[in-house]
């Protein structure tokens, strides 16, 4: 059975139904807002505001927004507004700039970082 760009807006919305999840794939652009109860992993390109409990952005992802996590991982690029509550992760493939809010924070090397930075507890 061929694949059907319908067929995977369905598969993805029942992932997202039962487990709270969200995939953005390679190639697909969203502009907007993004509330996931749980998981979101993004490997395409988002422009808006993400709130999510933990977030990964794979090497082909790329966010410009406002951000707000428990726990993220950069693999890709994340851009302006970031406030995680837990641990950013900046792995070696990972940039991140702008204003990012962190309790803790681990930049492997290659990752970067560039803008303005504060931990909380």
């Amino acid at each position: 059975m061929q694949d059907t760009p319908f067929k995977q807006i369905n598969n993805m919305s029942s992932v997202t139904n039962h487990n709270n999840d969200l995939t953005i794939p390679d190639g697909v652009t969203f502009v907007g807002t993004i509330n996931v109860p749980g998981f979101a992993q993004i490997n395409g390109d988002i422009s808006g505001e993400i709130t999510c409990k933990e977030l990964e952005v794979g090497p082909q992802g790329n966010i410009k927004g406002k951000v707000n996590a428990q726990g993220i991982q950069v693999h890709g690029q994340l851009e302006n507004d970031i406030n995680c509550k837990g641990l950013v992760k900046i792995h070696k493939t990972g940039k991140v700039s702008g204003k990012l809010v962190y309790a803790e924070i681990d930049i492997d090397r290659g990752g970067q970082f560039i803008g303005a930075m504060s931990g909380t507890k």
